[in-house]
């Protein structure tokens, strides 16, 4: 019984040591798109084409740098989520939004000038509605980005746009801090 006891605590003392001197596997750090959509990663005031502010949108990496989470306010009190990710399973980025009023699914990449292009759908709750839907988020010299987004009118057969804005950096935005 004794000897049982010598030969368990051996085998236990060297569990620790086994356990630690595994590797584990790559993350999405591994892959080399992981840091495509960086230049998104920030805290923003989102002005309109007018010069307003639209609103304000925290985007943040999470789940150990794998996941961008979007967390949008919108002057007006609307509000939204997006997850994004390079999705391995398609070698494509990918963004699903989130609202009280619609819902987009799309996938794309970076395009020749650096920009992130996103094709796919949108849902409207409302009404079921859906129609083809793009997205691009343009990185500008100054740090601010320009999110320009398109929907297919088939009416018209035209992209009509449906929303533009210039996101800038609240610590370099004037405006953050002077009450506007």
């Amino acid at each position: 019984m004794l000897r049982k006891l010598i030969i368990l605590a051996s085998l236990l003392a060297l569990y620790p040591a086994a356990a630690t001197a595994q590797t584990p596997p790559p993350g999405c750090d591994a892959m080399d798109n992981r840091t495509d959509f960086d230049f998104w990663v920030g805290e923003w005031n989102v002005y309109g084409p007018d010069g307003r502010l639209g609103g304000t949108n925290s985007i943040r990496k999470t789940q150990g740098g794998c996941l961008i989470e979007e967390h949008w306010s919108g002057a007006s009190g609307s509000s939204g989520f997006s997850m994004n990710y390079y999705d391995p399973l398609q070698d494509a980025w990918r963004q699903v939004w989130m609202s009280a009023g619609a819902y987009i699914d799309y996938t794309g990449g970076l395009n020749a000038d650096g920009a992130m292009f996103l094709e796919g759908e949108i849902f409207y709750h409302q009404n079921g509605n859906r129609a083809p839907f793009r997205g691009l988020w343009t990185p500008n010299d100054d740090g601010s980005v320009t999110q320009h987004f398109t929907q297919y009118n088939a009416e018209t057969e035209s992209w009509d746009v449906w929303f533009t804005g210039r996101y800038v950096r609240q610590e370099d935005d004037p405006n953050t801090h002077s009450g506007e």
